[in-house]
C-alpha cells in the first residue's frame, strides 16, 4: 500500500486522517481512490473537466510528479504520496 499524506488544511475532508494508506498502481488511482473513499475531497483534487486541480502539487516520495509521469507516476509498496494545495496570501504593499 502507499501512503497519502493530507495537509491540515484538507483533513477535515479526509475524516480528519493525517495519512490514509491506499491500494493503486499509479499516483492517480491513489488520488481517485482517495477522493472515492473521502467525497469531501473530490472537488478540492478534481476540477469540472476530471483533471487534477492546477492548485494542487503533488508529490511522490518528495518528488514533484510534475517532472515524473504526472499522474500516470508508477507507485510501490510504502510509497509517500503528499498532496499540497497551493497556498497564496501575504499583504500589498
Amino acid at each position: 500500500m502507499s501512503h497519502v499524506r493530507i495537509p491540515p488544511v484538507l483533513r477535515a475532508s479526509a475524516g480528519g486522517n493525517k495519512v490514509v494508506d491506499i491500494e493503486a498502481a499509479t499516483v492517480g488511482e491513489a488520488l481517485r481512490a482517495l477522493a472515492t473513499q473521502y467525497p469531501g475531497l473530490q472537488q478540492q483534487l478534481w476540477g469540472e473537466d476530471g483533471t487534477l486541480n492546477r492548485f494542487v502539487n503533488v508529490y511522490l516520495n518528495d518528488q514533484d510528479i510534475r517532472y515524473l509521469a504526472e499522474l500516470e507516476t508508477p507507485v510501490t509498496l510504502n510509497d509517500t504520496i503528499v498532496v499540497l494545495p497551493a497556498m497564496a496570501g501575504g499583504a500589498a504593499p
